[in-house]
């Protein structure tokens, strides 16, 4: 049986990241986690190679994209929770995603390639997660000059998920 946890509180992250905890419905992350790896998966694999290809506006990310930024994101914010949680207090540094999309080979990768490393690297975090004691996850950690906590940490990679998928939906697939 999953335990319940407290949602994070205003002091254990930036302001900025509470667009993505947001996203994230009552306390248990981990539930979100397990639930949007599957309703992520079913709707990756509905997507037509054409899909997978498409943007929403000519200087946008294609969906193959977005969907790698997503599997970026979470194995950075995973690091950061395995350090924070290991009680590791040197600052990490930031990332510039917008960086990362010219050099991520996304356009040449088919979307079940996508899929796959998505599976993976969320089973990852998963298994990560599951085993990190009540005091890991309050533990606190600086990373980008900002203030983070594990269970922040946790919130983010699923509400960022969350975050990402409507957007797909809304401006990607949405039919007139």
């Amino acid at each position: 049986m999953e335990k319940e946890i407290r949602r994070p509180l205003q002091h254990e992250t930036a302001a900025y990241y509470t667009l993505y905890i947001d996203q994230v419905e009552g306390s248990n992350y981990m539930r979100t986690l397990k639930s949007n790896l599957k309703s992520t998966v079913e709707f990756l694999q509905q997507l037509s190679d054409e899909e997978w290809n498409s943007r929403y506006a000519p200087e946008k990310w294609s969906i193959k994209e977005v969907v790698l930024h997503m599997v970026d994101s979470e194995r950075i914010f995973a690091y950061r929770a395995l350090r924070i949680a290991r009680n590791d207090i040197t600052p990490l540094a930031g990332f510039d995603q917008d960086a990362y999309v010219p050099h991520s080979n996304a356009s040449d990768r088919s979307g079940a390639s996508l899929i796959d490393e998505y599976q993976m690297v969320r089973h990852a975090t998963l298994a990560m997660f599951q085993n990190f004691t009540d005091e890991m996850m309050t533990r606190m950690g600086t990373a980008s000059d900002n203030p983070f906590s594990t269970l922040a940490l946790a919130f983010i990679i699923a509400g960022h998920e969350n975050h990402h998928i409507s957007i797909l939906k809304d401006r990607y697939l949405a039919k007139s």
